[in-house]
Parts: C-alpha cells; sequence; structure tokens
C-alpha cells in the first residue's frame, strides 16, 4: 500500500492558529540494552561503560541499578570470585556455630549453676527444719524434768523486842530476828545440769517484813541433789506497833506466838544444747510458820505447811 506523504510549507506553517500553544518538543526516546557476558567481565574489572565501543545509552537510575546487578553476577560467574564467596559463605557459616555453641555453653554453665543454688538452699532449708525438730525433741524432754524443791524446817536462833528509834527519830519498838531455813534441792534430768538462784527469803509478819537472806547460786549437775542452809536475819526492824501481840509480853517472849509467812521464788535454768535450746523453771514458794517463844532454838517442821506453785 502507498503512503503519500505531503510535506508542509512554510506559508502552512506560520498560518496556524496563534492563540494555540506551542507544541513541546519530542523528548528522545532512551533504550536500555541489557549488556553482554563481555561486556559484563570488563565491568566487573572496573573498565568505565564510557570508554567501551559501544556507549549504552540509558536513564541514570536504570543503568545504575544495570550495571550494580550485572557486576554482581560477572563475579558470582567468575571462577575465582565464586571460590571467594564459597570461602566468605563457609566461614560466616563456623562463626555462626561457634556463637551457637558459646550459648549453648553459657546456658549449660548458668543452668547448673541454678541447680546447684538451689540443691544448696534445699540443703540448707532441710538443714534448720531437722534441727529445729531436734531442738523441740529436746526442749519438750527437758521440760519433763522439774527441779524437786523440798523446805524442809526453819530454826529461830533469836527473837528480841526493845524500844528504840528508827532513823528518822521516831520512837517505837524494834525486832531483831535470827533464823535458819533447811532446803532440799534435787535434779533429776539425766541429761543437762541446771544453774539455780532465788530471789530473797522474806519472813513477814502479815505485810511486815521482819526478816530477809539471801541464797547463793550454785550448779546442780544431772541426777543429784544438795540440802541448802540460809540464814534469814532481821536487825532493828522498827514496829510501830504492828506487831500487837507482844506489846505486853517483851519480858517473857518464852508466851510469844508470832504468826508469820515465809516466800520466796527459785529458779532454776537447764542449757541442754549450749544457750540455743534451754530449759527455765520457777518455783514460787509460800510457807506458814508460827515463831513461839518456847520453841526458840528448835526446828519448825515445813515439809507439809509449804504451799509450791
Amino acid at each position: 500500500m502507498a503512503v503519500t506523504m505531503h510535506a508542509k510549507s512554510d506559508s502552512e506553517v506560520t498560518s496556524l492558529d496563534p492563540s494555540s500553544p506551542p507544541r513541546s518538543p519530542r523528548r528522545p526516546l532512551y533504550y536500555v540494552q541489557s549488556p553482554s557476558q563481555h561486556d559484563a567481565e570488563k565491568m566487573s574489572y572496573g573498565s568505565s561503560p564510557l570508554g567501551s565501543p559501544n556507549h549504552y545509552h540509558c536513564s541514570p537510575i536504570h543503568h545504575s541499578r544495570e550495571s550494580s546487578t550485572s557486576r554482581f553476577s560477572a563475579s558470582i560467574k567468575n571462577p575465582k570470585h565464586a571460590t571467594a564467596w564459597k570461602k566468605i559463605h563457609r566461614d560466616l557459616e563456623l562463626r555462626a556455630a561457634a556463637d551457637a555453641e558459646d550459648d549453648d555453653e553459657d546456658d549449660g554453665f548458668y543452668s547448673a549453676g541454678n541447680r546447684r543454688v538451689r540443691l544448696y538452699l534445699c540443703l540448707a532449708l532441710a538443714f534448720v527444719l531437722l534441727f529445729t525438730v531436734f531442738s523441740l525433741i529436746l526442749w519438750g524432754a527437758g521440760r519433763s524434768y522439774k527441779p524437786k524443791i523440798t523446805v524442809k524446817d526453819v530454826v529461830f536462833r533469836s527473837f528480841n523486842i526493845q524500844a528504840g528509834m528508827d532513823q528518822t527519830g521516831v520512837p517505837t519498838d524494834m525486832l531483831s530476828l535470827n533464823s535458819t531455813i533447811k532446803i532440799s534441792y534435787r535434779n533429776p534430768a539425766t541429761f543437762f545440769g541446771v544453774h539455780v538462784s532465788s530471789t530473797p527469803v522474806e519472813l513477814y509478819y502479815y505485810q511486815l517484813k521482819v526478816a530477809s537472806g539471801q541464797m547463793k547460786e550454785f550448779y546442780q549437775s544431772r541426777k543429784s541433789q544438795r540440802t541448802i542452809v540460809m540464814v534469814v536475819l532481821g536487825h532493828q526492824v522498827p514496829l510501830y506497833g504492828g506487831v500487837s501481840v507482844v506489846g505486853g509480853a517483851k519480858d517473857h517472849l518464852e508466851k510469844v506466838a508470832v504468826p508469820m509467812n515465809l516466800t520466796f521464788v527459785m529458779r532454776s535454768r537447764g542449757y541442754i544444747l549450749g544457750k540455743l535450746v534451754k530449759v527455765k523453771f520457777l518455783k514460787s514458794i509460800r510457807c506458814p510458820v508460827i515463831l513461839r517463844g518456847d520453841r526458840l532454838s528448835k526446828p519448825h517442821k515445813l515439809v507439809d505447811s509449804c504451799i509450791y506453785k
């Protein structure tokens, strides 16, 4: 089919409507052509594409992307570069494997350390529990060995009332008393001794203290006993009319009968397992006794009359 081309003259070009906008010139077309293998090898070795015989016209973005892709593919196809890539890949795999082994070793170390810590804690807890149970057993067994305390008798050596004055100069009757008390102490424990002490041993006429004495501390070994003798004295005790029963019998004391109470508390401490396990016993003792003027220097039996708490 024949195509007839009509070329426009200059007059036709100038006769166009001047109001119509001028047409923009056509932009040149660019073609992207993939380089051959030979060109890619040359590009991978640093040869400039501008210095090559064939100059490729392409946009800068597409040219850069195609160039980097071509260099990468060429470096892989080259045997020397392929060997280098394999070596790098192998080194990376070995390094990753070594790191994984180190992580496994660290995990194993920390897990083993945690197991040891838990084991030590369990052993310590078991030891504390067993020691506590053992101590409670010893404490319970020790509590069953209560000491046996018995007040045997009291002997009034002297009893005297005479006129006098107290420390402020007030005239009143003054009482002097000398007595001896005998106490039996027995420790029935089979595996520990006890340390024994006592509060002051006091004689009261109702609420008036007329004499007192102090027992020395001592240690009582297991399965043993002793007899304690102590002196209870009262010297120049002002009565202020308190002992009315002797008001008319100062010269005839053999006819006097004064009711009194002997009171004290004995403390016994037993150290079963050092100071970690110890037992303590308290015994409150009250013994009513009647001082008779005609029984001076004679023992007053108190075995059946004392009250122990």
